[in-house]
């Protein structure tokens, strides 16, 4: 069977251009469409494709670019592989090599091709890890420059906590109550109290 797939981040989004191109090759009814984000693999349509009532081995999905699988570079490695270990043959439009037609005899050179492209795949996507990871460090460092502090924010004692909480632990007042005379909201006064007590239990 030949299917193909499209897709379009949002409604407002139009299909035809790439419905048009696959059916050169696949019939309008086994195309299959989504208007969603490519930022997951969560759709209906591609979930159908792949269910237990879509693709089968030897089966042939057509897509107009590999960015129609996703926009995550690890995520389309892997739907590759998922599709060479099903036996599904990924024909992509706007990459000659992956249309390549050979001989029955000859199939060795489509795994060869689908090797490659995932080698490709895997190192763009390490690539691009590597690289958020290296803004991210920079950023941390320029922000530690600039004295700035970074995560959580530091949590201010109120000058009257050990009174207060003093009363709530003895059962004098509720937490809210001691949360309104602290002037503190009830995250902040919890965490506030998991410290006093980590404090207390190590004889602080």
């Amino acid at each position: 069977m030949i299917y193909g797939y499209a897709r379009v981040s949002s409604t407002e989004q139009n299909l035809d251009r790439q419905i048009l191109a696959l059916q050169k090759y696949v019939e309008p009814k086994n195309i299959v469409t989504d208007k969603q984000s490519g930022k997951n693999l969560d759709r209906p349509g591609y979930n159908a494709l792949k269910g237990i009532f879509g693709l089968r081995p030897g089966d042939v999905l057509y897509i107009v670019s590999l960015d129609r699988l996703s926009r995550n570079k690890e995520d389309i490695k892997n739907e590759v592989a998922w599709f060479k270990a099903h036996k599904v043959r990924l024909m992509i439009l706007d990459l000659p090599s992956s249309m390549v037609q050979v001989p029955e005899n000859q199939k060795w050179i489509i795994d060869m091709i689908q090797n490659i492209l995932i080698e490709v795949l895997s190192s763009m996507a390490e690539q691009e890890r590597l690289t958020i990871r290296k803004r991210q460090r920079e950023g941390i460092e320029a922000a530690k420059r600039k004295g700035k502090h970074l995560g959580r924010p530091y949590l201010k004692v109120p000058d009257n906590f050990e009174e207060v909480y003093a009363e709530w632990k003895s059962g004098a007042i509720t937490a809210r109550a001691a949360q309104k005379k602290l002037g503190m909201s009830s995250a902040s006064f919890y965490r506030m109290v998991k410290k006093q007590q980590a404090a207390e239990s190590k004889g602080v």
